[in-house]
């Protein structure tokens, strides 16, 4: 594990805790869950080496391959709108850095992931397992087609922007389960919110915001 020494004096954990008071409580995120795991997590381990002296500032970081680590904030809403807890089995559609992977690994019971760029999800899976993550489940493929093998999930999250919610989510998702996608263009798009009712989704939509495109058959 990489050392905690920070930069200008300033320890990385302190620069977490700074993190989520600032960033995170001070903006509105109230679940406790989400808070301790936010707390928990070491995200500088998630960003390349040349980034993490900015691995706890209020921003995306790249990650190489066209993809970033979302910003800290929006990793939090995210997490908390799927009201999380210890039974829920959760498909998560883009690994990226692993770092929302691990946060939803640290509240929820199993999380199934999905990553088109197979170097991303090796390099998510060696640091999930050295932080100790055994509830994690990793898949290199076309994410917006989902992991049907598994299915049916409690909770759906799309870290890559959708034109729509691909169908093969929808079907894989359990009646009462939640979905959070950000939906739109490739430059600009509104973050969803979807409860299954009887087998349709009931959709909400929150706030602007802006991801890397999902790529693949029901995507870009």
């Amino acid at each position: 594990m990489m050392s905690l020494n920070g930069f200008n004096g300033t320890s990385l954990s302190e620069k977490r805790k700074m993190m989520v008071d600032t960033q995170i409580v001070a903006r509105g995120v109230k679940d406790p869950r989400v808070i301790k795991a936010m707390l928990e997590v070491p995200r500088h381990l998630f960003v390349p080496t040349e980034y993490i002296d900015q691995a706890y500032e209020d921003y995306p970081l790249p990650i190489g391959y066209g993809q970033t680590i979302s910003q800290p904030y929006m990793v939090a809403v995210m997490t908390e709108l799927l009201e999380l807890d210890e039974t829920h089995r959760v498909l998560e559609i883009g690994t990226g850095s692993g770092y929302q992977t691990a946060i939803l690994a640290t509240i929820a019971r199993e999380v199934y992931t999905v990553e088109r760029v197979p170097e991303l999800s090796e390099r998510a899976k060696r640091i999930l397992e050295k932080l100790g993550f055994d509830n994690v489940k990793f898949k290199v493929g076309d994410g917006s087609l989902g992991w049907p093998e598994y299915s049916p999930y409690d909770r759906i999250v799309v870290t890559a922007a959708a034109p729509e919610i691909p169908e093969p989510l929808k079907d894989q998702l359990k009646d009462e389960g939640i979905i959070v996608i950000p939906i739109g263009g490739r430059y600009g798009q509104v973050l969803v919110k979807g409860i299954k009712k009887d087998s349709r989704i009931v959709t909400q939509e929150l706030f602007p915001c802006a991801f890397v495109p999902l790529k693949g058959e029901y995507g870009f």
